[in-house]
């Protein structure tokens, strides 16, 4: 008996399985799964987006709360400033003055880290937009045909 050997499939170059030579119906039979893996592949992205986007709005949260724990405790400096009489080796104002400058330096720079985080969430792709791509480009080519 002779076997009749087969061609290896051919691939793309991306690796995917060439479909030049399929059938019109075998493409279209595919179709039903197809849309389900790209509906579920969607739906995943909406919830890995969401999850980091929540966990984003918390960081920056927390930064934007030491920010306004900072700026707080600078207002007992600023009392300080006019209060404290420590006359060593700097005029009382200048330690006061120098405490309050410090303060109000950690309190701009944990504002400026919230404010990083905030917009680190507008970076990333919302996966609603790739959804409305994907529905914008199977009604322009449902509506080819």
């Amino acid at each position: 008996m002779l076997r009749r050997l087969r061609a290896p499939e051919m691939t793309t170059p991306r690796g995917f399985r060439d479909r030049a030579d399929d059938s019109l119906f075998t493409l279209l039979g595919e179709v039903p799964e197809l849309v389900r893996n790209l509906v579920v592949a969607e739906v995943d992205s909406a919830k890995t987006w969401v999850k980091s986007a929540g966990k984003q709005a918390g960081l920056g949260g927390v930064w934007f709360i030491v920010a306004l724990f900072f700026l707080f405790w600078a207002i007992p400096a600023l009392g300080a400033f006019a209060i404290i009489g420590l006359a060593s080796w700097m005029p009382a104002w200048l330690s006061a003055l120098i405490v309050l400058v410090v303060l109000i330096a950690v309190a701009v720079v944990a504002a400026i880290l919230g404010i990083l985080r905030f917009k680190k969430i507008g970076k990333s792709e919302n996966p609603v937009q790739s959804i409305a791509v994907d529905a914008r480009i199977v009604k322009d080519v449902a509506d080819e045909y």
